[in-house]
């Protein structure tokens, strides 16, 4: 079996081992996804992962679809057991990718729908990373970790290495473990706190 068909199924076992434990806190109540963000994430992986099939992705745009399920299913959970007060910047945020999908619709050109959403995605972000700022507890640290390395190893599966089918997962390997560092430092900060 070729290599990268191999890296395409790791990313794939790594994902769902990295959305157990996601899913497993939001039904204890422990997480409390931002539905903005998980909408975002999941409508934007939709999309992404066709603009990567019709550029030749290959097993390494196979995590981009199995996570846009699982965002989208995070999503509709979170409508119940997740954040419900909105903040004016996460009604901004949601404009704001919705208005670069927006765009996307408008244009045809591969790479730019992926500059663009992959800035949507960034922006999408926001809501989760504020609510998080405050209440780091509320965020699985291994979810999103192990979305940082299924990224990683996906772009060694790629069949085509180029701007088009790489600047998406190279954005979400950063940002999540961006995320990460934040969650564990925030945690640390407000232990230190409450001593």
């Amino acid at each position: 079996m070729e290599y990268k068909i191999i890296l395409g199924y790791i990313t794939i076992v790594i994902a769902i081992l990295g959305y157990i434990p996601y899913f497993r806190d939001i039904f204890r109540g422990k997480t409390k996804p931002h539905v903005f963000s998980w909408f975002i994430w999941g409508l934007i992986n939709v999309i992404v992962f066709l603009a990567q099939v019709v550029g030749h992705g290959g097993a390494g745009s196979w995590v981009t679809a199995v996570t846009a399920l699982a965002c989208l299913t995070i999503a509709a959970l979170s409508l119940r057991n997740g954040k419900r007060d909105f903040s004016v910047i996460d009604w901004l945020s949601l404009a704001g990718a919705l208005l670069a999908i927006l765009l996307w619709v408008v244009t045809s050109e591969p790479l730019l729908t992926v500059i663009l959403l992959t800035i949507a995605d960034i922006i999408g972000f926001v809501p989760t990373f504020r609510k998080s700022y405050s209440k780091p507890q509320e965020e699985t640290v291994a979810a999103f970790a192990l979305a940082g390395l299924k990224y990683a190893i996906a772009l060694f599966a790629l069949n085509s290495f180029t701007m088009t089918t790489a600047l998406f997962p190279t954005s979400l390997v950063l940002t999540n473990l961006v995320f990460v560092a934040m969650l564990m430092i925030r945690r640390k900060q407000l232990r230190l706190k409450a001593l």
